[in-house]
């Protein structure tokens, strides 16, 4: 893979996981409710779903996510679902402290799993993989050290552009101390979750 292809394709995928969607939404929602808590479980579902998304574009199965509509159409779905149920957690929380045990957190686990399926089925991942990663990079010609450096270039773009969402979003929390002002915090920030959901289901 020549440098002006791979910083062609570093370039057009830092705008396409920095352009404003359902996952940075997701992200800046609850890093401004929770802070950093669970953030790096909850990056790294988005981290793997772009990488499936990246082996089926790989693979040449942009003709099978066409055929097998209905299943994406699910997972689209379950994503939006597990936005909403965010969204739910958020409006009902109590105006708690910071502190990490101020309350209820969802395991690693479930963080993972949870973004993991909101990727799996965000319409803005999946256009960028299957269909415009092949005009920016020449799959059917790439050969196994070209797919080892796209890869590797996901698995740094998107935590750090992801994660620096986090840390904003993380220290314009801590400047909201008071319990009414952290009750319209987690609200506006299950608002933008279940905006989010609507934005997953309706595209």
């Amino acid at each position: 893979m020549s440098i002006a292809g791979f910083a062609t394709f570093c370039i057009a995928y830092l705008i396409a996981v920095a352009t404003p969607g359902p996952g940075v939404a997701a992200v800046i929602a609850r890093s401004l409710a929770r802070g950093l808590q669970g953030v790096v479980p909850f990056i790294a579902g988005f981290l793997v779903g772009d990488l499936l998304w990246f082996a089926a574009a790989a693979g040449g199965l942009a003709t099978l996510a066409h055929t097998a509509h209905m299943a994406f159409v699910v997972v689209k779905y379950l994503g939006a679902a597990y936005l909403l149920y965010l969204s739910y957690r958020l409006w009902t929380s109590p105006a708690a402290s910071l502190a990490p045990q101020a309350s209820p957190e969802q395991s690693a686990g479930q963080l993972f799993i949870g973004s993991l399926t909101l990727t799996l089925g965000n319409p803005k991942t999946m256009i960028f993989f299957l269909a415009l990663l092949p005009s920016v990079v020449p799959l059917e010609r790439l050969r196994l050290a070209g797919y080892g450096e796209v890869a590797l270039a996901i698995v740094v773009i998107l935590p750090l552009t992801l994660g620096a969402y986090a840390l904003v979003a993380a220290r314009a929390r801590r400047l909201l101390v008071s319990p009414r002002a952290l009750r319209v915090l987690n609200r506006s920030s299950g608002t933008i979750m279940a905006a989010a959901a609507v934005a997953v289901a309706t595209r």
